[in-house]
Parts: structure tokens; sequence; C-alpha cells
């Protein structure tokens, strides 16, 4: 990717701020989901392994669900009282061979009515961050922790949480990315069992599960939406999350 395409990249995520000269900049390969080469990471990061238990499917069945049977199971299911409030499940979307797996919080009205996470003017945000990565919106995969919209997009219950953990546990198994990006507070306190706040656990390198799987926090769209001063943070989560990437490909 050349410079102009990144700075129009950039531009559409509305931050002039990212552009600042004292942050340096990796320079972003041109890719439709595969990243090439190494390269440093942001200035301030340093690496963490966290100490929390892997996550639990508390359902032998889901374990052993391919693709379609897992799908059909999203869709038919009551485990809480979340599916009877929503128009329909949002499973999620993108590459199922993706080596980035990108996990939001919930769906919201917009999510709700079309069946795919991360639409509206958050979705937008969201896609301008992929491409500034060197990723279009289609060779990542996109999850959501619960997989129905919460009545008047309140957060999600831990127990209603706890019922979809399954399914998403089934879909990282599937995926087997390279490395998650946990957008937002409900995201990245669910998956690495935590009530520490998205400012303290950004900025370093988690690892999910079993298999140690990277993972990055960084802020939600929307918030960043309401608070463009952070988008300059979020950038740096952004290049954090790219040089994990490459050093994994080495």
């Amino acid at each position: 990717m050349d410079e102009l395409n990144r700075r129009r990249y950039l531009d559409a995520m509305g931050i002039s701020l990212w552009q600042r000269r004292d942050l340096e900049f990796a320079p972003i390969p041109e890719s439709s989901g595969e990243v090439d080469g190494r390269a440093a990471g942001p200035v301030g990061t340093e690496v963490e392994t966290a100490e929390q238990p892997p996550l639990s499917s508390g359902n032998d069945t889901v374990e052993q669900m391919d693709w379609p049977l897992l799908r059909d199971a999203v869709r038919n299911c009551q485990s809480c009282e979340l599916r009877a409030g929503c128009t329909q499940t949002v499973f999620g979307v993108g590459s199922t061979e993706a080596d980035l797996l990108v996990i939001g919080e919930a769906p919201g009205a917009d999510e709700d009515r079309q069946g795919e996470p991360f639409v509206g003017r958050a979705g937008q945000l969201l896609n301008a961050m992929l491409l500034a990565m060197g990723y279009k919106r289609e060779s990542v995969f996109i999850a959501n922790i619960v997989k129905c919209r919460p009545p008047n997009n309140r957060d999600p219950k831990p127990e209603e949480a706890l019922s979809c953990e399954p399914y998403l546990k089934r879909q990282i198994e599937l995926i087997q990315p390279r490395l998650i990006l946990a957008v937002g507070r409900i995201a990245a306190q669910n998956l690495l069992r935590t009530d520490i706040t998205v400012g303290k656990l950004r900025g370093r390198l988690h690892h999910l599960g079993d298999r140690q799987i990277p993972l990055v926090v960084t802020y939600h769209p929307a918030y960043l939406l309401r608070s463009p001063e952070q988008k300059a943070k979020s950038w740096q989560d952004l290049q954090l999350a790219l040089s994990t990437l490459r050093s994994a490909e080495v």
C-alpha cells in the first residue's frame, strides 16, 4: 500500500492526530489479508501472558460442530432470554481462514436488522481501521461476545455471555487465528476474565486459552466516534497487532 492510499484510509477514520510526527508508523503492505515482513512494535508496548483460564465450552456437542452445524445451532439457540427479544441472530462474518479475528461486544439495532456485526457508523470506522492495517473486511472474521441484541443496546449480562461462550469458542477453534483483536470493554473483559479497564488493558500483548493466541485490546469504534481524541492510541494498538502478525509469519 503506498503512502497516499494509507493516508486516505487514515483520513477515512477522521483522525489527523494519527499522522503526528512523534509517532513512528511501520510501512503497511498491500494485502487482502496476508501481512508480510517484520516490523518493530509500537513505542511503549510490552508483552504480557494473561493468567486467565481457557474458554470453557460447557457443551460437548458444540465442540464437534463444523461451520454449517454451528451456524444452525446459533440460529436455533434458546439458551438465554436474548433470542426472544431480537429479530435474528448475528453469527459473524468474514473469512473462516482469517489470520485476524475481531471480537466485539454485542449486536446493536443496525446489526439486528441486517444480521451482520459492525454495520452503521461504527462498522464504517472499523472498516477504515482494518484498511489502515492492510486488511479488507472480508479477509478477516468479525464476531461478538453474544450473538443476539440485548434490549435497548444494554451491555450483555454475565450469564448471557456465558450462554454464548461455547459458540464463540468453537468459532475460534475452527478459524485458528494468528491474532485476536478485542474491541471494547465487554469483549476484552469477557475474553481475559478480568474487570480491568480497556485503558489499562490496551498497549500490551495478551494471550488467550490453551493455544495462547496473541490478543490485542483496543477501544470500540463506537467509543472512538464519541471520543476521537483516543484514536491515536487505537492506531498504536493496531500497529502492535500488525507487528505481532508479522512476527508470527517468520
